[in-house]
């Protein structure tokens, strides 16, 4: 009923479904392991179903919301069906791939249904900005489910799989089916749990910095069929510099990408630093 008193369509979401069952929120909730002293950030709150349901559990939601209408009536939702929790949550109209700062004290989790197109770029840009996450767990399809939480060797282990496990530990945590949400999607979605490790992986491999790490990432995984002596030649420079820092790293040259953990990646591009 509130999406359509809003005129909202699905055309109009970002390729977003919203969840509309409580069973399922609650669940989300709970395996989030939200705490009382918790500032959370959720991402595309949308209709306002999961933020109802944070609000109770944590000491801040904020809400970052691209959409105008939904961001503007988000509060009044807060304010109709949870009035005596409403000073818990702030609306940040922005685009989540654009936030830099949050309002108030650094947020510790972020729960969020991540819509597909933008899943990947939102986890990562979150991740790398807000340092103070300490737990994530986002709902998305279930194709980027498994990537995100796929072991080397996986067919489906790669890019997300590998820069997701830069910040993070990260697991399934469940499947959602598709009649949970409005309006009905044609796939499955998943449950993905993240947990920061404790240091990052720059302080224990030389000093390697992120950007040096993912960029050997990208190289290797940019042509996955070929050996890493070949794909790393357009990072390198060349084949040989390629082989030499593969050797220097304890990586077989003969290997490829979805072979090797997070931890070669950054020996890789500290051994050519």
């Amino acid at each position: 009923r509130l999406a359509a008193s809003l005129g909202l369509r699905p055309t109009k979401t970002l390729g977003q479904n919203f969840v509309i069952d409580p069973n399922t929120v609650r669940r989300i909730v709970r395996v989030a392991d939200v705490h009382a002293d918790d500032v959370v950030v959720e991402v595309g709150p949308g209709l306002g179903s999961l933020t109802l349901a944070l609000l109770p559990e944590a000491a801040r939601v904020v809400a970052v919301e691209v959409d105008p209408s939904l961001a503007g009536i988000l509060p009044a939702t807060v304010a109709e069906h949870a009035p005596a929790l409403a000073d818990r949550l702030d609306v940040v109209r922005a685009d989540a791939l654009k936030v830099a700062d949050l309002p108030g004290p650094p947020p510790t989790a972020l729960v969020a249904n991540l819509p597909y197109n933008v899943a990947v770029p939102v986890l990562l840009h979150m991740l790398e900005n807000f340092p103070s996450l300490r737990r994530v767990l986002v709902m998305v399809q279930k194709e980027v489910a498994d990537r995100l939480a796929a072991e080397p060797g996986s067919r489906v282990y790669g890019v997300p799989s590998v820069k997701a496990a830069w910040y993070a530990k990260v697991s399934h945590a469940g499947s959602i089916g598709r009649s949970v949400f409005w309006p009905m999607p044609n796939v499955d979605s998943g449950l993905v749990l993240l947990e920061r490790h404790a240091e990052p992986w720059n302080t224990s491999t030389a000093g390697a910095p992120r950007r040096a790490v993912f960029a050997v990432i990208d190289a290797a995984f940019a042509q996955r069929r070929k050996t890493l002596r070949a794909a790393l030649k357009g990072w390198a420079g060349s084949s040989s510099a390629a082989e030499e820092a593969l050797r220097l790293a304890g990586v077989d040259p003969s290997s490829r990408g979805e072979q090797l953990r997070i931890e070669d990646f950054a020996r890789i591009a500290a051994a050519k630093a």
